[in-house]
């Protein structure tokens, strides 16, 4: 991939280090519903996107109460805690080795802007990139239409792009945006289900500075 000239990254799992927390949050929402909890690896065999469907297989009721209702609930936890989740362990240094190689990078995320936005600035990467995409909403529907939207406004040659993620959803984006995708395993979805994505699963974050210089 040595003709790559920019990547386009996701936010949530593969910078962000923050399974633990989305596990830890949803438990205390299932719990108020007296819903079966989930572990570390039951979250990463059930989370997918529309993140609507996901919640749904773990037993939410939408005709007792909206997915709009327990979205909220969800990501009111979430906002309470996420100042303790950090980069992962090879992001920081992953972004600048990106950087020296002169590639430019950007993020489309399916997270709430604004959100998006204060999490990269609180953890002083917000330089490394052209562009920070998110969501109007924060119920997560998915990114693939923002991310057609800000490849036309932006330029960006799609034959010399790659999109790293974390999810069989940044597959899905990828595909759409007409871009190359990697992988790479965070905790929001299992080894096992990314490696039947039908593109290459990377070891670490790091290990992409090998593959693109």
């Amino acid at each position: 991939m040595s003709s790559t000239t920019h990547v386009i990254w996701d936010w949530n799992g593969t910078l962000l280090d923050d399974a633990a927390l989305c596990v830890e949050v949803m438990n205390e929402v299932l719990a108020r519903r007296r819903l079966p909890p989930l572990t570390a690896q039951s979250y990463a065999d059930a989370f997918r996107f529309p993140v609507r469907d996901y919640y749904r297989d773990l037993g939410f009721d939408f005709e007792r109460e909206t997915f709009e209702v327990i979205g909220t609930e969800f990501i009111e936890g979430y906002a309470a805690r996420e100042a303790a989740c950090s980069l992962r362990d090879d992001a920081r240094g992953t972004l600048e080795g990106l950087a020296s190689l002169g590639l430019r990078q950007s993020v489309l995320s399916a997270s709430q802007q604004a959100r998006l936005e204060a999490q990269a600035r609180r953890l002083d990467v917000h330089a490394h990139f052209e562009a920070l995409v998110g969501l109007d909403d924060h119920y997560a529907a998915g990114k693939i239409e923002v991310g057609q939207q800000w490849m036309q406004r932006s330029g960006v040659d799609p034959l010399r792009t790659v999109l790293v993620g974390d999810t069989d959803h940044d597959v899905e984006v990828a595909r759409a945006l007409g871009v190359r995708c990697l992988l790479v395993p965070s905790g929001h979805q299992s080894g096992e289900r990314l490696s039947r994505c039908g593109v290459d699963v990377l070891p670490s974050l790091s290990a992409l500075l090998a593959r693109l210089s």
